[in-house]
């Protein structure tokens, strides 16, 4: 089992429920719009979430965002020791950084700060921060976070998450399959830079879900060109596919000319109005009756499109048929129904 790290109220590690992390894509100094969009990450189940520091505006304004929101904040700083140490004294539950640009007395500086309040640090590498290139860049990623493992221990200094990414899936797989058998430290998973939309969602679904499923990576970020409120949908839901999060499934039948109502559209509502329910609850939304019913049959419950409404059905059996309009709110009152049973 690999080592725990406590990043605020959430922990990282040591057998925890694997957590899922965003970043901001705010100027973090601006309060309001930092803390307006964290508070939307949070809603769709967002625990950590990463902040850019970039000048003393930024480090000193996380105090203020922690006042205003309810999961940790992670400060992320790219050079200056100065804003590490700063974003510490500011309340950021945990920092991220690149030893390898700091001096071995400013890193010194840095720990000795991080040790005095308690915060954790996470270091690792992508593409853009290898100093060393082989053939082999795969290596090349797991060494360069390896060395700033190392940086920090010869500091004293154990309270470590580590994490590579590349925006190659199989870099990225190889990358933390080196590091898992190297190090008990937690282990940070994502892809970097992986695109828009649907590119950027296979990649990252299949780097993430595949190390997952070997029992590595303690904490993941999906990374999305835009709204990072996507990243955190797309990260929940490859937890909930893989069985290590309970929540709401709904699977939809890919249509043909039988369809009779909108799968797409209806499925799209189903998920965005249903997405809170933390239990593990299956519904279908099926095109027609003809093979929707018998198809959904695997689900807690469905709905299957009629020419002159849809057919609301529980584990394969027919309840009630509604307007198309109503879909949604019989849906909810039946999934009512399945909790109570389960409660």
């Amino acid at each position: 089992m690999r080592r725990s790290v406590r990043v605020g109220r959430v922990t990282i590690g040591g057998g925890a429920p694997v957590s899922v992390q965003s970043m901001t894509t705010t100027k973090t100094s601006d309060v309001e719009r930092t803390v307006l969009q964290i508070k939307r990450l949070e809603e769709a189940g967002c625990e950590i979430v990463r902040v850019a520091v970039q000048d003393e505006e930024d480090a000193k304004a996380i105090r203020k965002i922690k006042e205003k929101v309810s999961i940790p904040v992670v400060a992320d700083i790219q050079f200056d020791y100065k804003l590490a140490i700063l974003s510490v004294k500011n309340g950021a539950d945990k920092i991220r950084i690149n030893p390898g640009n700091m001096s071995k007395e400013r890193l010194r500086d840095v720990v000795s700060v991080a040790k005095e309040y308690g915060v954790p640090i996470r270091v690792g590498a992508n593409v853009g921060s290898l100093k060393h290139r082989t053939s082999e860049r795969w290596k090349d990623l797991a060494e360069s976070a390896l060395e700033e493992v190392r940086a920090l221990e010869m500091e004293g200094f154990y309270d470590i998450v580590v994490s590579v990414k590349s925006s190659n899936v199989l870099e990225t797989i190889r990358a933390n399959e080196y590091i898992a058998e190297r190090v008990d430290y937690p282990i940070h998973l994502g892809v970097t830079e992986a695109g828009v939309a649907e590119t950027a969602v296979v990649k990252s679904s299949i780097a993430i879900g595949y190390l997952l499923l070997k029992g590595i990576g303690d904490t993941i970020r999906v990374s999305i060109a835009g709204d990072p409120v996507r990243e955190v949908i797309v990260g929940k839901k490859i937890l909930i596919s893989l069985g290590l999060r309970e929540g709401l499934e709904v699977i939809a039948c890919p249509t043909c000319g039988r369809a009779e109502i909108d799968v797409e559209e209806l499925a799209q509502k189903v998920e965005s109005s249903l997405f809170h329910i933390n239990r593990n609850l299956k519904v279908a939304v099926m095109g027609c009756v003809v093979n929707g019913i018998g198809e959904g049959k695997d689900a807690d419950l469905g709905v299957a499109g009629l020419k002159d409404g849809a057919v609301i059905f529980v584990k394969g059996k027919i309840m009630e048929k509604v307007p198309k309009e109503r879909v949604i709110d019989r849906l909810r009152f039946y999934i009512d129904e399945l909790l109570k049973e389960v409660d």
